[in-house]
This record gives C-alpha cells, structure tokens and sequence, in this order.
C-alpha cells in the first residue's frame, strides 16, 4: 500500500484520537482526520505548528518518518523508528560484521546503477549519454577509479546547460535539488529503519559527524527521479528566484512517481523498501545483489 506524504505549511495543531491523526487549523473552526496507518511522510514546515507526545509516538510507531524543517523552511532533521523490525538486532550484528569487500561490491553496484539512471535520463530528454553507459560498465570494486565523478562532470552540463555546477550553496536550480534530496534521503532512512538497518553504518560513506551514511549511499541511484523533477520544474519557470511552496510540493510528489524493479512497476516509495529489504539479505549472504529500479 503506498503510504500517504502529507505537507504542513501553515500554523495548526496536530493530535491523536481513536488511531487518528487530527488536524486542526489555527484561526478556523475545521479539523481533518487521517488514518495514522495510511501515513508515511509527515513534513512540517511551519515553526507555529504544535504536535502532541501521543501523536509523535503514533507516527514514529508506525514507522512514519517526521521531517522538521528549519526557520528557512529547509528540511533540517527528522524522527524515525528505532524498533522498526522483528530480528533487527541480528541485522545489526550483520551490518556491522560486513567485510571490505562486500562493501566495496554493493557500492560498485551502486555508482553502476546511479550512473545508468543518469544516462537513461539523458537519453530521455534527448541529450548525448553513450559515454555515461559506457563508465557506467567500467567500474571497479569499490569504484576505486572514481567513475561516478567522471560521469557527474558530464552529466550536469548536459541536464541543466554549460556553466551550471551542482553546488549545494550554488544558484538555481540548486536549491530545488537541495530539497528534492532532502526528501529523498528521509525516505530512505525510513525504507533502512524499517528493514532493520542501522541508518548511521554506510558503505561507502563514512563521515562521522554523518548520522545518515547509509541512506546517502542507498539514496545515490534514486537522485536521477529528483533530478528528472527538477528539470521539469526549472523548465517550465526558469525565471525562479525562490523555492515556492508548489515547488515544494511537486517534488513532494516524487515518493509516488513510478519505478521499475525487474520489471514490476510501484511507487518510489515501495521501491526503497525492495532495495533496502535486498540490502538487509546481502549482509545476511542471503543474496549478492541489490535490487535498483530503472528510470524510465
């Protein structure tokens, strides 16, 4: 079942009843109600919005990811279920037993699929991409030769024009990424949480003042399905100056845009909890293979 994402922008107040998430809008006399188990995402934006203790702990039981953004209207942190799986001590156990070289395999399959993607967006919008598939077929164990640079560099002129520089603090369409894969990232930590996996332990990545290591590794083939709402975005109003608030929820709407996973057609959503659950049984040597989806 796709979860629902819901987007708070205004001041209300936000309670439990009966299972239910009640919401009531500051200044009017309306509330709505929805089913606390139909609910995935919750994005708060507004720093007058008011949550109690039993709708928090209803959320997070059912392993909904809360995002809380920043006075900037940024997303800037995010609660998520730390019991979330029935053998997730074992998973720990395996997670942190994992040797080098399966780590370094499952990024080799990571940085193969990432580039792929990008390719198949290329191509999509009719842009070169026949070198991208070719370094995406050239990466090494642990993408020693740095191939997902190589192929950054000419990805992004292609995607967005000569002279644009993916760069966090940059111009636009910048800031439009920057949120995209904040909520890209939150859905994968929700996915890891809820296949038993520790979120902090990475594969590739490895800062330590980074509490999301793994998800910014598993988030790494998904970031072309940003990309391609970016694009879209930025296409239809290049003239923007500032990140609105439809623009905020149209690429919201990418936890529902459509992946393919051998085939099977689902929601990006779904898909995360089939790479992540993939994931869980290669530490547990169940399988050697990620499951990524195919942009198309």
């Amino acid at each position: 079942m796709l979860k629902r994402t819901l987007f708070f922008a205004n001041p209300c107040w936000l309670s439990l009843k009966n299972s239910q998430l009640v919401v009531q809008n500051k200044d009017e006399e309306n509330t709505a109600t929805i089913p606390i188990e139909d609910i995935g995402f919750v994005v708060l934006e507004n720093m007058q919005i008011q949550v109690s203790l039993p709708a928090l702990e209803a959320l997070v039981s059912n392993n909904v990811a809360v995002v809380f953004c920043n006075a900037r209207m940024h997303p800037q942190s995010m609660l998520l279920n730390l019991d979330g799986n029935n053998i997730q001590s074992e998973l720990f156990r395996d997670q942190i037993n994992a040797s080098l070289p399966l780590k370094k395999n499952l990024w080799k399959q990571t940085v193969e699929e990432k580039i792929m993607n990008q390719a198949r967006l290329l191509g999509l919008l009719g842009r070169v991409n026949g070198d991208l598939e070719a370094l995406a077929k050239d990466v090494k164990s642990g993408d020693s030769e740095n191939r997902e640079g190589a192929a950054a560099r000419m990805y992004w002129p292609r995607l967005f024009g000569k002279g644009f520089m993916r760069d966090r603090f940059g111009a636009y369409p910048n800031p439009l990424l920057n949120y995209g894969y904040a909520i890209l990232r939150a859905a994968v930590a929700r996915a890891l949480s809820g296949s038993g996996l520790l979120p902090t332990l990475g594969i590739h990545h490895h800062n330590k003042y980074n509490a999301y290591c793994l998800a910014d590794d598993i988030m790494e083939p998904y970031r072309p399905f940003v990309d391609r709402r970016v694009h879209a975005v930025f296409s239809k109003d290049k003239d923007v100056v500032i990140l609105t608030k439809e623009h905020k929820s149209e690429l919201l709407q990418l936890l529902a845009d459509d992946t393919y996973i051998d085939s099977n057609r689902r929601p990006l959503m779904l898909a995360l909890s089939q790479t992540t659950a993939s994931l869980a049984k290669c530490f547990t040597g169940e399988v050697k293979s990620l499951k990524y989806p195919m942009l198309k």
